[in-house]
């Protein structure tokens, strides 16, 4: 019998939104999927905090909240999912109450740096890109 290309994209091992009834785009692509937790919203943010220094979660929470509010649920999934690819290191302490520190792993760190001058380049470009928005709505007709 020959393998399946399906695979399970959920970190709890159970089939999640990215694994569809048969081999879908995400199955066949798994770079795809990596890609989308590296450049989510909260991924990016998330990576280019550790790239600092080691977080505890709600410290980490913290840092980001100035950004947007992210819950812990969410917070949670994208840490899990970052720490599935190999790009975050949970180092839970066996103390009470527990004290669990999230890191970049070398990996994680290379992915970081990547994200980190995307979002310099984007920052120092940002008026040459609101400069072409304009030129491109009013070329449209748009207000």
């Amino acid at each position: 019998m020959a393998a399946s290309t399906e695979r399970d994209d959920t970190a709890a091992g159970g089939r999640g939104p990215d694994s569809g009834p048969g081999p879908g785009p995400k199955a066949l692509c798994p770079q795809r999927l990596t890609m989308e937790h590296v450049t989510s919203r909260w991924g990016v943010l998330v990576l280019i905090r550790l790239l600092e220094r080691p977080h505890r979660f709600a410290e980490l929470r913290r840092s980001i909240t100035p950004v947007g509010p992210v819950s812990e649920k969410m917070l949670g999934q994208t840490l899990q999912s970052l720490e599935r690819d190999g790009l975050v290191d949970r180092d839970a302490k066996p103390v009470v109450p527990p004290h669990v520190d999230y890191s970049l792993t070398d990996l994680g760190r290379e992915a970081a740096d990547q994200i980190r001058a995307l979002a310099l380049w984007t920052n120092d470009r940002m008026d040459e890109v609101a400069q072409a928005r304009r030129d491109y709505d009013s070329a449209k007709g748009r207000a």
